[in-house]
């Protein structure tokens, strides 16, 4: 029998941390929180100094009645959930269920799933740390009360299901603006102007200056009379000026940065990226060498680094590339970071991605880009050779630019693709030369609105304006697709806010502007931090809150109802689809199993239609398309596009693969190790 139990969040983990302890250890997870404010009501009494109601989640009887029985037969238990405030307040309520002390040695931490890192925490377990369990209940309680008393409002006034949220409406709001941006915006004409001289080798330069101030050509006119003047005259080398540049690397990865970079070069959402991580932090078995977590902690807004990995990478960057590719700088430190846990890196940088590439081809990816990220941030920076040049014409200056690399540095194991980092020869110049055959190209410009956020620049945004926190950062984007507020552009990454989403936002600037401005949201965040970083009451800032907050509910309680837009169905072309009883228009409508068509006649015509969107794949009966469906419970599952007279349907979504086996389509199954099952019940292939 165990004598001792740990308890962690996840069964991944637990499975993990399970091999290296041996059978002295039994290793349980508590799959996330086991207690929180009750679904069916607010769970906060205001009346009483917002005390909160905490009850057992639902659906968790069995797993608490399990928990606390191994806890019993146990000679002793840590409590070992995630490193954060999220997973402090988990272990908190973890002690009141099975009747152990807060105050006792029960915590443990860990910022990486390794071995050694593992059995040295046991060996010092810490009190729960209460003040950290304060900042999260608060943070829940401050969100708890804008979601459950906005959303009510946003019913009734705006649209049933829609809903309001501390972090959500900020969120939505920047989106909003954006677009508000795009829509005014005017663009200007201007005119670049550049020389094309035929050197040995031919190089380009910009006209940049006028007189010494910097050159505008605003239209066609004066691009041609600039053109004029650089024929009627002499180009002159006025100056050469060499130098080294050095191209430092970057830091490694936060939240933040791992979510954008993983969009921008791996094409994956955020929610998939937090996916994959999470994975490679529980654990992957590596080939030969067993189930291991590769990654450390993956919601961080630090870039420190242990003194560990420092040793570490550097011994590996000495060995495979040399001393000279070795650097000891630290990085710098973003203002708002909590700084509780490492960036996040490779538990083992002498691991490398290549040894998971036949595992799983997501982890393979997510890891690789960690892994180069890392050991690129321990390197020694660039080097370049920097050529300036400026050329005299009359009244006008041109420069042009070139470089060469003369060392690689970081650049070795992480290209960054810029422009200003590639090589760009010039030919041997010096000050005084003349040049001829310069050939004056003119190029005509519009300035340009703002681009719109993708999920990866809506991430950086929300870093930047300090809107949340890297633990919501995806769960915030993915929601505010999911309830249709904002969508992603027909064939691009880019989103855009809906008519809904734009009608919610409307309606919150009105009653609820401090909840939508991201200054207000920021300085909230400050707030819930201080809770656990300056000894600040919980009970203190909530107040501090609510007060304002209330009168905001109340007068958006007497406003009048918004009028809903009409929204046209459009098939695949873009055409209105017309009602096939009355001919007029369907609209989009929405509710209780989600959006349908229904005729803009009612209600005179009540004919109402499924919108049927089809998953590019045909029915392996009648070759009709396969649409997505929802049944009447509101579960969703795919059929044939010919029902009745098809009733081919299947419960996971298909694809266009056939099973090697028996030749039945394959569905997407996302388990363990499983990508892609056979979608008949008698074949058990998978892959």
């Amino acid at each position: 029998m165990a004598k001792k139990l740990v308890i962690v969040e996840s069964p991944a983990k637990a499975h993990t941390i399970g091999k290296y302890l041996g059978p002295t250890y039994k290793v349980k997870a508590s799959v996330g929180h086991v207690k929180d404010l009750p679904r069916s009501g607010l769970g906060i009494d205001i009346e009483n100094d917002f005390e909160p109601k905490f009850i057992n989640i639902r659906g968790k009887g069995e797993l608490i009645k399990e928990l606390k029985k191994e806890a019993q037969d146990a000679d002793r238990v840590y409590l070992a959930t995630d490193p954060d405030r999220e997973g402090e307040a988990i272990s908190n309520h973890l002690c009141e269920i099975l009747g152990m002390d807060p105050k006792g040695p029960v915590r443990v931490t860990f910022n990486e799933i390794t071995k050694d890192v593992i059995k040295e925490a046991l060996k010092s377990p810490r009190p729960i740390d209460q003040a950290l369990v304060d900042s999260q209940q608060a943070r829940r309680m401050v969100d708890r009360l804008v979601g459950y008393e906005i959303s009510p409002i946003l019913w009734k006034k705006v649209k049933k299901n829609s809903s309001g949220g501390r972090v959500q409406s900020a969120v939505l709001k920047l989106v909003c603006d954006r677009e508000r941006q795009i829509n005014k915006f005017v663009p200007e004409e201007y005119w670049n102007i550049t020389v094309l001289f035929s050197t040995d080798p031919e190089f380009e330069a910009k006209v940049a200056l006028y007189k010494g101030d910097k050159l505008e050509v605003p239209n066609e006119e004066k691009a041609c009379q600039v053109e004029t003047d650089l024929n009627a005259g002499t180009y002159k080398v006025s100056s050469v000026a060499k130098s080294v540049k050095s191209v430092n690397p970057f830091n490694p990865y936060t939240t933040s940065t791992l979510q954008q970079d993983a969009s921008i070069k791996l094409g994956f959402t955020t929610k998939k990226t937090m996916s994959v991580a999470q994975r490679l932090y529980e654990g992957v078995n590596v080939p030969g060498k067993g189930t291991m977590g590769l990654i450390t902690y993956m919601r961080t807004d630090s870039v420190r680094i242990s003194e560990e990995a420092k040793k570490a990478a550097y011994a590996f960057i000495a060995d495979n590339y040399g001393k000279e590719y070795t650097s000891g700088r630290t990085g710098a430190v973003s203002k708002n970071a909590q700084d509780a846990h490492e960036a996040i890196r490779p538990t083992n940088v002498f691991i490398l991605p290549d040894e998971i590439k036949d595992v799983d081809k997501d982890l393979y990816k997510l890891y690789k880009l960690i892994w180069e990220r890392f050991v690129a941030s321990r390197m020694a920076a660039a080097k370049f050779d920097v050529t300036q040049v400026e050329i005299e014409n009359g009244d006008y200056t041109l420069k042009a630019g070139g470089s060469k690399r003369t060392f690689d540095g970081f650049q070795k194991v992480y290209a960054t693709n810029k422009e200003e980092d590639r090589d760009k020869a010039l030919p041997e110049l010096k000050e005084g030369d003349i040049l001829v055959n310069g050939q004056v190209n003119k190029e005509q410009k519009f300035t340009e609105p703002p681009s719109r956020y993708t999920e990866a620049s809506l991430v950086k945004e929300m870093e930047a304006k300090n809107i949340g926190r890297p633990s919501t950062y995806s769960s915030t984007v993915t929601l505010l697709q999911d309830k249709k507020y904002i969508t992603k552009m027909k064939g691009k990454k880019t989103l855009q806010p809906t008519d809904l989403g734009f009608t919610i936002i409307e309606f919150m600037e009105t009653y609820f502007s401090d909840i939508t401005d991201a200054q207000f949201t920021s300085q909230m965040e400050d707030k819930l931090d201080t809770i656990d970083g300056e000894n600040v009451k919980w009970r203190d800032v909530i107040r501090e809150f609510y007060g304002p907050f209330k009168q905001e509910l109340d007068k958006a309680n007497d406003a009048e109802k918004v009028k809903q837009k009409d929204v046209p169905a459009l098939d695949e072309k873009g055409e209105p689809i017309l009602c096939d009883i009355c001919q007029r228009p369907m609209l989009i409508k929405s509710g209780r199993y989600g959006e349908f068509m229904a005729c803009s006649g009612f209600p005179e015509c009540k004919n109402t239609k499924p919108i049927l969107r089809s998953v590019g794949v045909k029915c392996p009966e009648c070759g009709k398309d396969i649409v997505r469906r929802k049944g009447k419970s509101g579960k969703t599952f795919y059929g044939c596009s010919g029902y009745p007279d098809c009733k081919v349907s299947f419960w996971y979504k298909p694809v266009n693969k056939r099973c090697p086996k028996c030749g039945s389509l394959l569905v997407e199954r996302h388990l363990k190790n499983t990508k892609l099952a056979c979608s008949n019940q008698n074949c058990d292939y998978k892959e």
